[in-house]
């Protein structure tokens, strides 16, 4: 037997096994959600959940990995969810064009792409409130277009019947197969950003985010970054965009008003916009605020039309507490928790 035995090579836990507990636990519910919720829960609280979510994690991306804090991403998804009306089918026969789902659709997310991307390269020239005020000018500016422009955007009225194609039998509008189409694109749209996040272009955001002088010296073209990003972002934007329009069966100058793009930067704001599962926290919230609050006044004796105004109390007392949102709070119980446990036995002191 040789004095030096050769080490055994440690074994490398599979990707699976690095995956918390509670991540599995949370998979399950998404997934069985169906057997034990009803269908207004699947179709208006968990499907406008995902769709709002995915919304404001294109706001997430560009705010919290590049440093860009843009209110133009729900007049994003509008224009996703006018050009499927309009490419599309829909109630105004002579303005649809009809096209098949497979051309209409990546024409959608093209031309939102494409919108995003003009927005973008005119507000990375800008920073902090000027591009704050820049796209939000370009969203107010997008809501009155719409509205006021009939041979294409069919002005005040917009599109009805604006409904999912009938792919394989499937009626895609009802509760549980909506359901189950908004969260295969959420979660999607999730594992992308964190793809992305930990890829050398979203490093290289990060990067751009913290110092954009020392990357430029470095040889990184700060601006194609940042203008990438918007591209990026509009693309997940556009996404949520054509489920939105799918839900309410149409599309509307309303649904990119500014009260809309303000709701977007709540969410995600509310959620935690450091982190890509916040902005889905944030709508959570949101879409439980917006739906029950209005019986919560009621009972109390208080107009059901005061609902945003519980909703704006919340925002202001989990900004107060913590600007991270409840990611952040959350956070800080753990780590309050942690530091009032036995490192070696975990036991509380």
């Amino acid at each position: 037997m040789s004095i030096a035995e050769p080490r055994k090579a440690a074994v490398q836990p599979m990707w699976f096994e690095k995956i918390p507990a509670g991540w599995w636990a949370l998979v399950l519910i998404l997934l069985t959600m169906p057997a034990w919720a009803n269908d207004f829960v699947l179709f208006q609280v968990m499907g406008w959940t995902f769709i709002l979510g995915m919304i404001a994690l294109s706001l997430m991306f560009l705010a919290g990995y590049g440093g860009m804090v843009s209110l133009i991403q729900m007049s994003v998804a509008a224009m996703a969810g006018y050009m499927v009306a309009i490419f599309g089918n829909s109630g105004m026969g002579e303005i649809s064009m009809g096209l098949p789902w497979w051309l209409y659709l990546p024409i959608a997310v093209a031309i939102a792409a494409l919108f995003g991307t003009l927005v973008g390269a005119l507000a990375v020239r800008t920073e902090g409130i000027y591009t704050i005020m820049i796209t939000l000018a370009i969203a107010a500016a997008f809501f009155y277009f719409t509205r006021q422009n009939y041979t294409i955007f069919n002005g005040y009225s917009g599109f009805n019947l604006v409904v999912p194609p009938p792919l394989f039998g499937v009626d895609w509008r009802a509760p549980m197969p909506f359901y189950y189409l908004t969260l295969g694109c959420a979660a999607i749209c999730y594992l992308v950003v964190v793809y992305v996040s930990r890829s050398p272009f979203g490093l290289s955001l990060q990067g751009v985010r913290d110092n954009p002088r020392r990357m430029a010296a470095l040889g990184f073209n700060v601006t194609a970054h940042r203008v990438a990003a918007y591209t990026f972002a509009s693309v997940i934007a556009a996404i949520g965009g054509i489920l939105l329009a799918w839900q309410n069966a149409q599309i509307a100058p309303g649904t990119a008003g500014i009260p809309a793009v303000i709701d977007i930067l709540v969410i995600a704001v509310v959620g935690g916009i450091t982190r890509p599962i916040g902005p889905f926290i944030g709508a959570l919230i949101y879409v439980l605020l917006r739906t029950f609050s209005p019986d919560v006044l009621l009972a109390f004796g208080l107009s059901g039309e005061r609902f945003k105004l519980l909703i704006g109390l919340g925002f202001l007392a989990i900004v107060f507490f913590s600007p991270d949102g409840v990611l952040g709070l959350w956070e800080r119980w753990r780590n309050r928790r942690a530091r009032g446990q036995d490192p070696l036995t975990g036991e509380d002191r």
